[in-house]
């Protein structure tokens, strides 16, 4: 097999929640106060297209493998306020010469903040793509939508993707529950409608679900004929989990795949590269490098450390 035979067998697949990539421009309909030059976060144009470049090299990093490199196919990204950071992000920061395309969601979040999947067009061929709405349960904010996007791969094989963001924690895990639920049934309800379609259907789910493994709502989802490949992922240096609270590890971020589209797993793993990571003073080992601490300005990367999944075709 030759080497361009080898590179085209291979699809890597990120996640990613970036920490609250905003730009400095105002939504009158959004409240994106603190993250503008007068908020509480001082969010300049320098930091924001540091923001960007450092969205960037996280991204670019993921393509490592080895000795090797290539970048990543597609990313599945969290925490993205509108089209133009995205416009942003793929045109004018340092991944300008990938040139990867996107899609995205522009939800009723009430912060603004979206999801979406960049892809390059080389190894995927968008079909369509749409958002579904979460509708809101009793005492439940709006929350982000879901975007589906389905395509072709190399391989000849149609890949559909779903990016999630579920409702936070706030008010406390056993309160919020409820919330991540109703949106984890709107995710499995789009699986279903793929499943519909075809029973061997090569699907992905990612994003940030807010939840750990073994929490309802993922394991609910895992009984719709998919698996978290992500369930088990560390990194190579000291990372046990995608996100650290108070010294401890935990994976909030997950990918889980289809029945069929498990067999072609090739590695799924946390991308903890040192510059990812910075010592964690105060329990020791490390943790992710971050981009604010509360109102404090870190100048770092993101509060998540991205998921890397390879798939062999």
């Amino acid at each position: 097999m030759t080497l361009s035979m080898l590179l085209l067998s291979i699809f890597t697949f990120v996640e990613l929640n970036c920490e609250n990539l905003f730009d400095c421009r105002h939504d009158s309909l959004k409240n994106d106060t603190e993250f503008l030059p007068d908020g509480s976060y001082h969010w300049t144009r320098t930091r924001y297209w540091r923001k960007l470049n450092r969205v960037g090299q996280t991204i670019i990093a993921c393509g490592v493998k080895g000795q090797s490199w290539q970048l990543p196919d597609m990313v599945a990204l969290c925490e993205v306020e509108n089209d133009s950071v995205l416009h942003d992000l793929t045109r004018r920061s340092l991944l300008r010469n990938a040139r990867y395309d996107y899609v995205m969601t522009c939800s009723p979040d009430e912060r603004g903040i979206d999801v979406a999947l960049v892809y390059s067009p080389f190894s995927f061929r968008l079909i369509r793509s749409y958002s579904v709405r979460v509708e809101p349960i009793k005492d439940m904010r709006p929350t982000r939508d879901i975007l589906y996007a389905s395509g072709v791969i190399a391989s000849g094989d149609t890949l559909h993707v779903i990016v999630a963001h579920l409702p936070s924690r706030r008010g406390g895990e056993r309160h919020s529950r409820p919330f991540r639920m109703a949106a984890a049934d709107r995710v499995a309800a789009v699986a279903d409608s793929v499943y519909n379609v075809s029973k061997d259907a090569k699907i992905i789910i990612a994003g940030d679900f807010n939840d750990y493994a073994n929490s309802a709502s993922v394991r609910m989802l895992c009984g719709k004929r998919l698996k978290d490949i992500s369930s088990e992922a560390t990194g190579r240096n000291g990372a046990k989990g995608t996100y650290r609270y108070q010294g401890e590890w935990g994976s909030l971020d997950h990918i889980l795949v289809s029945e069929s589209l498990a067999r072609n797993v090739a590695d799924c793993y946390i991308n903890d590269a040192p510059f990812l990571v910075e010592p964690d003073e105060k329990y020791g080992g490390v943790k992710p490098r971050r981009n604010y601490l509360g109102p404090r300005y870190q100048n770092g990367f993101s509060d998540h450390l991205p998921l890397v999944a390879t798939f062999g075709w």
